[in-house]
């Protein structure tokens, strides 16, 4: 132990530790158990019964009562788009009458009605509007996220969501990644030449985000009807020169091949893939690209799940996110998403939990210090009101958690 511990949460029912090797099971639970946090980091996990013998505390440490409860690692949300300025209610009601995602689009609504809002709102406006919402994430258990920029689509807007991205990190307790994704739909001005508009991406976008330091990731929506395989490429490997990973909107509504991209430009992730070969992601596993899987976007479009067992069997590693966002997928509880995954995706729920949390964290490139609780990673961990961690796909359409920690700090008490 490099420092004497300053936290200790103690009297936990189970801790789930998402490593094998500390505990029983794929996720490694300890029965009885307990943690001990030194500067945000945690520095030791066992079992209670050795806490006092093992661990060594600082005059002033502070001690947390588990009450009995399930301690876990902190959600991992890897694909958001909670930024966003206007709404679109209205579209779920056409939806319910039958009319396609695609059609909405078509007829002014989809990606460009919340394009055309967000470009009329200012930094701060995006900054107030996303703060409750990035609130309900950390109330029902997401301690860090990626948030994409994409409802801007001109260089100004783009740089203004992700201002707000960055701003948004500092000034509340859940952490921020923002994901450039200014090739999320080609805008009206750029009808018909969505060569130009990539041309515009590359050029002119990319530079100024990079040089402004503003994102970590690059996105693009390789669809049909947006951008092709070939202009995603660019894209992605544009933002690759300029230190960006990759992690995209791949095999959505079509089979286009976005999975085998993924693996050719060795991204982070390949996202939604509903469409996705089983083939395609075997070869995203051969090189170490994670699958995320977005269920609550199926669910919210009454569209088929993603073929889950079929890539789990080719040995990827499988995230499971949110989508957050104002048209397909206006849900932020990971809870939730778990069920999905486990009643709609035949997941089972080790393979869920470790969705949200170990290959989440995979997903955004993180897995070294967030995403499982052993010593040497940041302490984001939560606190559950269940008999044990099965409860929370299990239980479903309940908000489980009662106490949520950062980097060793209590931010969240129901």
């Amino acid at each position: 132990m490099n420092a004497p511990a300053d936290l200790l949460v103690t009297n936990l029912g189970e801790l789930v530790t998402c490593e094998p090797a500390l505990g029983e099971g794929p996720l490694g639970v300890i029965k009885n158990g307990a943690l001990a946090v030194a500067e945000g980091r945690v520095v030791w996990v066992g079992p209670a019964s050795r806490l006092h013998r093992e661990v060594v505390t600082c005059a002033e440490a502070r001690e947390i009562d588990g009450g009995g409860r399930v301690g876990l690692p902190g959600f991992v949300d890897s694909h958001t788009h909670l930024i966003f300025a206007g709404s679109r209610e209205h579209e779920y009601a056409l939806r319910a009458r039958g009319a396609s995602y695609q059609e909405i689009a078509a007829a002014g609504g989809g990606i460009l009605s919340t394009v055309k809002a967000t470009r009329a709102a200012s930094v701060d406006e995006l900054v107030a509007l996303a703060r409750p919402r990035v609130r309900t994430l950390l109330e029902h258990g997401t301690t860090t996220t990626e948030v994409k920029s994409g409802y801007g689509l001109t260089t100004a807007d783009e740089l203004k969501m992700l201002a707000a991205a960055k701003r948004l990190g500092e000034t509340q307790p859940v952490e921020v990644h923002a994901n450039f994704c200014g090739a999320h739909e080609i805008p009206p001005e750029y009808t018909g030449r969505t060569d130009a508009y990539v041309d515009l991406v590359v050029d002119e976008m990319l530079p100024a985000v990079a040089e402004r330091r503003l994102a970590r990731y690059v996105d693009v929506f390789c669809e049909d009807g947006v951008f092709s395989v070939a202009q995603a490429r660019r894209v992605l490997e544009a933002g690759a020169r300029w230190g960006l990973r990759a992690k995209f909107h791949a095999d959505e509504f079509v089979t286009l091949g976005g999975a085998e991209l993924a693996a050719e430009v060795r991204a982070l992730s390949a996202d939604h893939l509903l469409r996705a070969r089983p083939e395609g992601v075997a070869r995203m596993k051969a090189v170490g690209v994670t699958a995320t899987l977005l269920p609550g976007t199926a669910f919210f479009l009454g569209l088929p799940y993603a073929p889950a067992r079929a890539f789990l069997e080719t040995g990827a590693r499988v995230a499971l996110a949110s989508d957050f966002n104002p048209g397909s997928s206006m849900g932020p509880n990971l809870q939730l998403v778990m069920t999905m995954a486990v009643s709609q995706m035949k997941m089972s729920p080790e393979e869920a939990l470790l969705g949200v949390t170990l290959h989440g964290a995979h997903a955004m490139g993180l897995e070294e210090e967030i995403g499982s609780l052993r010593p040497g990673k940041r302490c984001d961990l939560l606190l559950a009101d269940v008999p044990n961690w099965r409860y929370l796909s299990y239980y479903y359409g309940v908000n489980h958690v009662s106490r949520v920690i950062k980097r060793g700090r209590l931010v969240y008490e129901r």
